[in-house]
């Protein structure tokens, strides 16, 4: 049976995500290193992580598999996800897949290497839209169906 693992810091889409969950009733793991109100839905299980770089991140990986779908906008995480076969999406809808993850971690990575050699050069995320939103949930509706 399929689970749902969320990065949870900074995850705008808690709320979508448990409704397409409790659609599929599926269990969701949200996973953070706390600061987090807890969820007390039934198929949520809150999981807090020990504080550090990548703990979380390390939790989810381990445990997502073959008919998992993971959210999350870190893109190492979903690189590793997708390396278990796990199903990984962003919080904006776009669906990291093996085809397209060796790219989107090369980009990350030349970005990064970029701004640390100019600090002057500024990067920023564009602002969370409704339509981000409403993508999110089409996407997740449609990995959920692909996964089970």
């Amino acid at each position: 049976m399929s689970s749902i693992y969320i990065d949870a810091d900074a995850c705008p889409v808690k709320d979508e995500t448990l409704r397409v969950a409790a659609r599929h009733k599926v269990q969701v793991y949200i996973v953070s290193n706390g600061g987090l109100r807890p969820n007390h839905h039934p198929l949520v299980e809150n999981i807090i992580v020990a504080a550090g770089p990548d703990v979380a991140d390390d939790w989810i990986a381990k445990r997502a598999g073959k008919g998992d779908v993971v959210i999350t906008g870190d893109i190492p995480l979903a690189s590793r996800c997708i390396a278990t076969s796990a199903r990984v999406l962003q919080h904006n809808g776009e669906i990291f897949t093996p085809e397209n993850i060796g790219h989107i971690l090369a980009t990350r990575d030349l970005m990064a290497d970029l701004r640390s050699a100019n600090p002057l050069m500024q990067g920023g995320g564009k602002a969370f839209t409704r339509a981000d939103r409403s993508r999110f949930l089409d996407a997740l509706e449609r990995e959920m169906r692909a996964a089970g």
